[in-house]
């Protein structure tokens, strides 16, 4: 799966190092984000998020890119590939700067990715948004995610799971059973 193919309407590639100023501002412009998800980031936390990894995943397994209008980092997205189970492609953060929001930006980017992941080979694409927060939930349901039922208490909050089959007919609850 290449970076590359992400977008048609955008520059997706790779995030480094180099980027962590950009991808701070993009972060900074999510306020709301953070008010459900603290502490707010930092260029450090960042960093870390970059080199993050579940359990028995590999860099091999994790996709941390950026969606690129002429120079402008437009939107994030850390993408871990076969987790939790092999048929799963994980989102551990979508993110769209706030300049870009409500003009269908995400929802485009998304399907894309969708049909990327799709001709991969997977057939659930899940995600965690924080409970309580009205902009994550109604962007992940308009785009065809739904409840697994499954909550994840965290520090700072509680992930409600969410996901979406993406291959055919979908028989089961989720993609653990």
């Amino acid at each position: 799966m290449r970076i590359e193919d992400f977008s048609n309407d955008y520059t997706a590639r790779a995030l480094c190092k180099n980027d962590i100023d950009n991808i701070f501002l993009l972060c900074s412009s999510n306020t709301l984000f953070y008010q459900y998800h603290p502490p707010f980031a930092t260029r450090e936390s960042i960093l870390k998020d970059m080199k993050a990894l579940p359990p028995n995943k590999t860099f091999d397994d994790k996709l941390y890119f950026g969606f690129f209008h002429s120079n402008k980092l437009v939107a994030i997205m850390d993408l871990i590939l076969g987790y939790p189970n092999e048929r799963t492609a994980f989102i551990g953060l979508f993110m769209v700067d706030a300049e870009y929001q409500g003009q269908g930006v995400g929802s485009r980017i998304i399907e894309h990715c969708v049909s990327v992941i799709k001709q991969a080979g997977f057939d659930f694409i899940r995600l965690g948004i924080d409970k309580g927060n009205p902009q994550s939930e109604r962007f992940w349901s308009k785009n065809k995610f739904t409840e697994t039922g499954e909550v994840r208490e965290q520090e700072n909050t509680a992930i409600i799971l969410m996901e979406r089959y993406i291959n055919g007919v979908h028989h089961t609850k989720n993609a653990t059973e």
